[in-house]
């Protein structure tokens, strides 16, 4: 009697065995490269995964990688009718993807370096399978991007949106109210349209769990693309009605009930009710039959243009190890940019502004901005003798990077954790970015941040960023100045905000000169 083979005995070691040796072949070479990507690029990995752990607003992404394996799943019979190739240009694609996440690095960005990380994935799979087996897991395969724990950056846009949907609903509802930026009163209390309450959370996994919907639901392109659409409207409507509805809700019961009944409504509830809303009106719309195949590899094999495609050979062994050596030279060329550091002076100080004096820092609302990272910080407070009252952050930098970036999340003028709250963005004074934030009270404060780095004075982050990642290719070195100028607003018979940073700017004189005074300590 013969000694069985329990690996083989096993369901996943019998499948293993009955692929064509091709196909295993080609698996093993994929599974080389997913697990290279996982091993070099671990710190991304693990700051996604601790993303999707940590953040309710990705929570739903823990469910992807199933969702992954059981979209290949219904398509796997007729992927493994599709022989697997090498595919040259895939190295092209993996190239770009590599090239993607040194520009995060160099900027300090994690959304473009794991970005750029999920995208070598990607493109590890059309260099080693081929565009055929590729176009065959084509939705898999863009699907993965959901990894990506993207869209925290459109927090502000729904926060402005839920503010006037819920204005017009409180108007409609004859409650009165008045609106300043995010924040709303009304003779029930003063509400806050808060980050957690934008509805981004959901509106990023409506936009995860519509995607998959209309791809298996549906096979017409306008209808899907018209799923996409309400899939997207109907949480940010959603979100307005729910917003109205704490807000009219405390009129009659008071601001604490219809804060608990929102705490207990706002969660994973309002999303099901969302859901619900949005198959129920799609339902009878969906035309993709049980029986339908999700692909098929006789009509893939006939396609001319992959065809053409498919005349790009590469081995398959060589193409790993050019992937290998394009990340080592992403990896490495990273390494060395960021041990660059700019020399700054000892000391940094503020320096003279004519007609102006420095004053105690003594603001009716602690403020203080982050500056995480910076070689030098100064905070500081000036008064001239018409009553215009500045406060100044000044911060200096000997290099952009990871933990130190002076446009990064949390950095600046809104630090979180601090009581403050984003009200608005007003047109900036002298070209910089204009902030309106508060705190209780209220407290306003109107703030304008200004970046300087080398021959760059730009209140964009975007920009700075762009001239940090230039900087960083080229191997420069270059010191990277902060400056927020600032104001409380509204203070009983004092200078509004706005003309006291006018009065300051035109003391001042050009800012480029006042900040490099101010970062040579003189």
């Amino acid at each position: 009697m013969l000694p069985r083979n329990l690996a083989l005995d096993a369901p996943i070691g019998r499948a293993w065995a009955a692929l064509p040796a091709e196909w295993r072949r080609a698996l093993g070479l994929l599974a080389l490269a997913w697990l290279a990507n996982v091993v070099l690029f671990a710190s991304d990995w693990k700051a996604m995964f601790l993303q999707w752990w940590d953040s309710s607003t990705y929570n739903h992404v823990l469910l992807i990688p199933f969702i992954l394996a059981w979209l290949i799943s219904l398509r796997w019979r007729e992927v493994i009718k599709i022989a697997p190739q090498g595919w040259w240009p895939g190295l092209v694609l993996f190239g770009a993807a590599g090239f993607l996440w040194l520009l995060g690095d160099f900027a300090g960005l994690s959304l473009a370096t794991q970005l750029g990380t999920v995208l070598m994935a990607q493109a590890s799979v059309l260099t080693l399978l081929g565009p055929r087996a590729s176009a065959a897991l084509l939705f898999p395969l863009a699907y993965m991007l959901f990894l990506v724990p993207a869209g925290d950056e459109l927090i502000p846009t729904l926060q402005t949106i839920t503010a006037a949907i819920t204005m017009a609903l409180l108007d409609i509802s004859n409650v009165p109210a008045h609106i300043e930026g995010v924040f709303i009163t009304t003779p029930g209390g003063y509400f806050e349209v808060a980050e957690a309450c934008s509805g981004v959370k959901f509106l990023i996994a409506m936009i995860a769990y519509g995607a998959l919907v209309a791809n298996v639901c549906f096979r017409s392109w306008p209808r899907r693309i018209a799923f996409m659409g309400l899939s997207v409207v109907m949480p940010i409507l959603a979100n307005g009605v729910r917003a109205w509805g704490t807000i009219y809700i405390a009129q009659s019961q008071g601001i604490e009930f219809a804060v608990g009944f929102d705490h207990i409504f706002y969660g994973w509830i309002f999303f099901a009710v969302v859901m619900v809303l949005v198959m129920g009106v799609a339902w009878k719309f969906f035309d993709r039959a049980i029986e339908d195949r999700m692909v098929d590899a006789g009509a893939i094999a006939a396609n001319p243009r992959l065809a053409r495609l498919a005349a790009f050979r590469v081995a398959q062994g060589r193409a790993l190890g050019v992937m290998a050596a394009l990340a080592a030279l992403c990896i490495g060329w990273g390494a060395w940019a960021n041990r660059l550091e700019a020399q700054v002076p000892p000391s940094v100080a503020f320096p003279a502004v004519p007609g102006w004096q420095q004053v105690d820092y003594t603001p009716r609302a602690a403020w203080r901005p982050r500056h995480s990272g910076a070689s030098h910080v100064l905070l500081g407070r000036f008064r001239d003798a018409a009553g215009h009252t500045v406060d100044i952050s000044y911060a200096l930098y000997s290099a952009q990077n990871e933990g130190r970036e002076a446009g990064g999340f949390g950095q600046g003028v809104l630090a979180p954790d601090t009581g403050w709250s984003w009200e608005r963005s007003p047109a900036p004074l002298a070209g910089g970015h204009a902030d309106r934030i508060q705190t209780a009270g209220p407290v306003h404060r109107l703030a304008e941040t200004f970046y300087y780095s080398g021959d760059l004075l730009t209140g964009s982050n975007s920009r700075l960023k762009m001239r940090n990642i230039f900087d960083r290719l080229l191997l420069r070195e270059n010191v990277t100045a902060a400056l927020i100028l600032s104001a409380e607003d509204e203070m009983p018979g004092q200078p509004s905000a706005e003309q006291s940073m006018r009065a300051f700017l035109a003391a001042a004189g050009p800012l480029e000169a006042w900040m490099d005074r101010a970062g040579s300590g003189r």
